[in-house]
């Protein structure tokens, strides 16, 4: 079985000296000459954050060193405010953003020194330039100086953002009580719109690709549809990734005056499940989730991606937890077999992060194993009580 202690240690390795974390190749190695992105350094220090809270040797100092490099680094762009997208991309992205909050908010729960500062500005940037109150949504893309706003409009970017919002809602709770609570408020609008609304809408065939007016794009890259970000019809791991935050962000809403009647957030949560583990699991003939299904449930890009089985195993694990129902711990048990035996890899302690559907490993939407974002959270969630974020468990 894939062992957390093994999986930080590859993760380590991503350490640059000169700042930050790089995209881990095939071998396990950095991959020299490409340009260090903020998406991996805020993931990777969002997971050592995590990996301190139970005192994993070493996780505190790559948290600092993570930290230093979003706060001090040449991703965070001191003239203009905000990050870069990577040191080659000066485009200001929601989907960058929301990582820098998580970065942030894991490493004020852990106590990483610089981690609320980063938190706060992070938060500032988000609320003035990302979060659109009129939508109840984040905006998707400017350009370095703020002054050209793209006209997409995207799901993944906001999915993000709800679990930023949670973790930061949770980092903040004892010190900040109004800011934690409008977090959450604004998590539950993003949710509301996108689960209860599109989703339920749709018989749980989630739009991820909006206009400005946020009307859905639903032939959006179809002739790019292996697209890592904003890939065409329908994506499966996002299906199960939006079934957990709703979980979580109704395990938040628990107790709170003024969030009665909130029921939907578990009917939904298992709704949205169950239609991506019926619809998705060996959808082509082979078994395992394709990345993609098309709007009549046929597949698309079969190609097996680790986050996507990954967010699967994760929320059936929550599900299991708080609905005490002994079919999602079987479901989380067979997928994660699933998993050791297609996907783990015995060279690194890490996961290949694309495979055929039969197997083999695959390149054509991710090369090497970039990160341990999405296999520590599931590792981490496993058997842990169900709360805003997977700090708050931690703790």
């Amino acid at each position: 079985m894939t062992d957390l202690d093994r999986l930080l240690d590859f993760a380590a390795r991503s350490r640059l000296p000169e700042g930050g974390f790089g995209y881990l190749g095939a071998d396990g190695r950095v991959v020299r000459g490409r340009p260090v992105e903020t998406w991996i350094v805020a993931r990777m220090t969002h997971v050592f954050g995590l990996a301190s809270l139970p005192g994993r040797p070493g996780a505190d100092e790559l948290a600092r060193h993570g930290v230093a490099a979003l706060t001090d680094g040449p991703l965070h762009d001191r003239e203009h405010g905000g990050w870069r997208s990577s040191t080659a991309d000066d485009r200001k992205a929601a989907y960058v953003h929301a990582f820098v909050v998580l970065a942030g908010a894991t490493s004020t729960s852990a106590g990483v020194p610089g981690g609320r500062a980063l938190l706060d500005e992070a938060l500032a940037v988000w609320q003035t330039r990302f979060w659109d109150d009129d939508a109840g949504l984040a905006v998707e893309e400017w350009d370095r100086g703020w002054t050209t706003l793209e006209a997409y409009r995207g799901v993944n970017a906001n999915m993000h953002g709800v679990e930023a919002s949670l973790a930061a809602a949770d980092a903040v709770a004892g010190t900040d009580p109004a800011t934690s609570d409008r977090l959450r408020a604004q998590a539950l609008r993003t949710t509301e719109r996108v689960v209860h609304g599109w989703a339920r809408e749709r018989d749980w065939r989630l739009p991820e690709h909006f206009t400005a007016d946020w009307t859905p794009l639903p032939e959006y890259n179809r002739d790019r549809p292996a697209d890592p970000f904003r890939p065409y019809g329908v994506t499966v791991g996002h299906q199960f990734e939006w079934a957990r935050l709703a979980l979580h962000l109704r395990a938040a809403l628990q107790g709170r005056s003024g969030h009665v009647g909130r029921d939907w957030l578990l009917d939904d949560a298992v709704a949205l499940f169950g239609a991506a583990a019926e619809r998705g699991w060996a959808a082509d003939g082979h078994d395992g989730f394709p990345y993609t299904l098309d709007w009549d449930d046929r597949p698309v890009v079969q190609a097996r991606m680790h986050w996507v089985l990954c967010e699967a195993i994760a929320a059936a694990c929550v599900l299991g937890e708080v609905t005490g129902e002994p079919h999602y711990g079987e479901l989380a048990r067979r997928w994660r077999e699933h998993g050791e035996q297609r996907f783990a890899d015995p060279a690194t302690g890490s996961w290949h992060h694309e495979l055929t559907p039969t197997g083999d490993v695959g390149t054509g939407t991710w090369s090497g194993q970039p990160d341990a974002y999405h296999l520590a959270q599931m590792l981490l969630l496993d058997g842990r009580p169900v709360r805003g974020s997977v700090a708050a468990a931690l703790r």
